[in-house]
């Protein structure tokens, strides 16, 4: 098959991956690639190039943002690039033939356009609903060109109103490439992932605090002006800043922790940290938001209900005394890559079948 993915444009798709959705854009093209598919990744400059991509953003226009407010009320330039970006890229695109699009852009542009366009799409819904996909989502149903994908069933729940017919394929790792640890014995928790407010690290580090833990932390600053106003004031002899650390290294560092320590502050569809966390024995605490308590059991994982940082230590506690095997057993049952790319490969094959007998049918008729 011929499968056109949109990537958001935020950050390169390369590693060091700067959230899941890089990595799981980075990991089903290289898969699909692999399986012998056509793949045309449509990303911004800068992204891996094994991946064949197609640059829709260039250099020049690529700024992240790192700060959590706008100072402006004029539109940003991020926002103007990216949807002319979007824009030109799906006045081009049936110029590539493809069987099936694989949109993971989280931009509304590519849902509206959809029905303009020849090759039937396949829409991940990677974040809870949000504004702009919410109106481009109810609009597009009239047309039909889309089929909806969650990557966990409290997200699917919560888009219910605007895609009811929304299928759930879980979010994947390469397992193989997680070792796992059966025990440890270096005495502290891990926390990893994107120091922004969405992911709660002030709140781990209280907890860690309080339950009496060393904590290491390991991720990229992606909000400076959080980092400077939450996270500098708490730090002191108990924590210890990584920064981000390659797949090795990170292995390593989970695999040695006695628990992961995973805090979102919004309603996180999925969270990749909690996959590599059970592949690496590593039972989790954390705050019940989002797929979390989903994704966890009784024996992987222990959850507060709220902010509460002493109930949040008490649930430090509580994760140490877990079994590892049974971590490593749930990563394995719910969330292998393979799995994963199985399960979507097979919607590809049937929306792109589906689409060709619409169009026998219209030619006979």
């Amino acid at each position: 098959m011929k499968i056109g993915i949109i990537a958001h444009l935020k950050y390169p798709i390369s590693k060091p991956f700067m959230g899941g959705l890089e990595a799981f854009t980075y990991d089903i093209c290289q898969r699909l690639l692999a399986r012998g598919h056509d793949v045309l990744l449509y990303a911004c400059a800068g992204s891996d190039p094994i991946l064949n991509v197609r640059p829709i953003l260039c250099e020049e226009d690529y700024q992240p943002i790192t700060s959590s407010q706008f100072t402006s009320r004029q539109l940003s330039t991020e926002y103007i690039s990216t949807h002319h970006a979007y824009v030109e890229m799906m006045q081009e695109i049936d110029k590539d033939e493809l069987d099936v699009i694989f949109n993971n852009s989280l931009n509304y542009v590519p849902i509206m356009m959809s029905a303009l366009v020849q090759a039937p799409m396949v829409t991940v819904l990677h974040t809870p609903p949000i504004f702009e996909l919410k109106n481009a989502i109810r609009r597009e149903q009239s047309y039909g060109r889309v089929k909806y994908v969650s990557v966990s069933k409290t997200n699917a729940e919560n888009w219910k109103e605007y895609a009811p017919h929304c299928d759930v394929i879980h979010n994947g790792i390469d397992l193989a490439t997680w070792q796992f640890y059966p025990e440890n014995d270096r005495g502290y928790i891990m926390w990893f992932g994107r120091i922004h407010p969405d992911k709660g690290l002030h709140l781990a580090m209280d907890a860690a605090k309080l339950a009496g833990k060393k904590m290491k932390v390991a991720g990229a600053i992606s909000d400076q002006h959080y980092y400077e106003t939450h996270i500098v004031p708490r730090l002191d002899d108990s924590i210890e800043l990584l920064g981000s650390c390659d797949h090795i290294q990170l292995n390593e560092l989970i695999g040695n922790a006695t628990v992961s320590l995973i805090t979102p502050c919004w309603d996180e569809p999925f969270g990749l940290v909690v996959a590599e966390s059970l592949a690496c024995g590593t039972p989790v605490a954390g705050i019940a938001k989002g797929a979390l308590p989903q994704l966890l059991n009784e024996k992987t994982g222990r959850l507060c209900s709220g902010d509460d940082v002493q109930e949040l230590a008490d649930s430090i506690l509580a994760a140490e005394q877990l079994d590892r095997a049974e971590c490593r057993q749930r990563a394995e049952n719910l969330f292998d890559v393979e799995k994963m790319v199985d399960a979507y490969e097979a919607l590809f094959e049937k929306i792109a079948f589906e689409t060709i007998s619409v169009k026998i049918k219209a030619d006979v008729s």
